[in-house]
C-alpha cells in the first residue's frame, strides 16, 4: 500500500504523506515521496504544489526504529538519500506550501522547510528535538532554519530541541499563516491556487533567483537574476503580459504557461 500519494485538481498537485499514525519517515517514504516530487515538477497540468500530512499530523520525524541500529555507513546512505529526496521537493519549480496540522518534528519540520510557502493549523507543534538524541540534524534543518528565521532563532531551536507552537512560528517567520486544523488544507489550496494561472516559467525564475541566489554573492545574484530575466523575453507569456498592460493596464493578462 503506498505511504504517498500524489493527486492534481485545478492545476494543483497535492502530496499527501499516509503511513499512519505519524507519518514516520522511512526508506519507502523517502522513496515514494521522491517519486511524487518528480512527478509534480515534470507534469504540464501541475502549476502548483501542496504538501500535506493529514487532519492530524504533518510528519513526526524519521523512523527511529529503522535508524537506531544503523552504524556509520548505513546511516550516511539513509540520510544522503533523504537529503537528496528533500532537495528535490525544494527544487520544484513551482510554487509550494505546506499544510502543517499537529506534529511537524525533526525530518517533518525538514520537509516542510523545503516550501516556498508555510500554512500551520494552531494546534500545530514543530521543533528539531534531533540533539535530545545525542545527533543533529542531518536532512536540511540547520541550513534551511537559519536561512529562514535567523541564524539566533534556529540555534535556540536547534540547541534546546524545544518545541514550537503554531502562534510562536507565526512571529519568528516560522509559519506564514495560521488557521483552524479544519482549515488548514483548504487555506493552503487557496494560496497555491493564487499562483495556478499566473506565468508559469516567470514564477520558475523567480524561484531559482531567490533559492539559488541566497547561495551567492550579492554581484553573482544579480548577474544570475539578468540572465533569467533576460530569457523570459522568449517566453509567449511575456508578450502577452506586457501587450495586456499597454491595452487593458496591470493585472489583467491571461497567461498560457509558455
Amino acid at each position: 500500500m503506498a505511504v504517498v500519494h500524489f493527486e492534481v485538481d485545478n492545476g494543483i498537485g497535492t502530496i499527501r504523506l499516509d503511513r499512519p499514525p505519524m507519518n514516520a519517515i522511512n526508506s519507502e517514504l523517502t522513496g515514494e515521496l521522491r517519486a511524487a516530487a518528480g512527478e509534480a515538477t515534470t507534469r504540464a497540468d501541475v502549476r502548483a504544489v501542496v504538501i500535506y500530512g493529514g487532519p492530524k499530523v504533518f510528519a513526526a520525524g524519521a523512523d527511529i526504529k529503522e535508524m537506531a541500529p544503523m552504524g556509520y555507513a548505513e546511516i550516511l546512505a539513509w540520510v544522503s538519500d533523504l537529503t537528496a529526496t528533500f532537495e528535490q521537493v525544494a527544487r520544484i519549480p513551482k510554487p509550494v506550501v505546506a499544510a502543517v496540522t499537529g506534529y511537524a518534528l525533526g525530518g517533518g519540520l525538514e520537509l516542510a522547510l523545503c516550501a516556498d510557502f508555510r500554512v500551520f493549523g494552531d494546534n500545530a507543534k514543530v521543533g528539531l528535538p534531533e540533539i535530545l538524541l545525542g545527533v543533529i540534524p542531518g536532512a536540511g534543518g540547520t541550513q534551511r532554519l537559519p536561512r529562514l528565521i535567523g541564524a539566533p532563532r534556529a540555534k535556540d531551536l536547534i540547541y534546546t530541541g524545544r518545541q514550537v507552537r503554531a502562534p510562536e512560528a507565526k512571529e519568528i517567520g516560522l509559519a506564514d499563516r495560521v488557521v483552524a486544523p479544519d482549515d488548514v488544507y483548504t487555506e493552503a489550496v487557496r494560496l497555491a491556487g493564487r499562483f495556478v494561472d499566473g506565468p508559469a516559467l516567470a514564477l520558475r525564475a523567480a524561484k531559482r533567483a531567490i533559492d539559488d541566489g541566497l547561495d551567492l554573492g550579492l554581484s553573482e545574484g544579480q548577474r544570475l537574476e539578468t540572465a533569467l530575466f533576460a530569457g523570459l523575453f522568449g517566453t509567449e507569456d511575456k508578450r502577452i503580459g506586457m501587450d495586456s498592460f499597454v491595452e487593458r493596464g496591470p493585472g489583467k493578462a491571461d497567461f498560457i504557461g509558455r
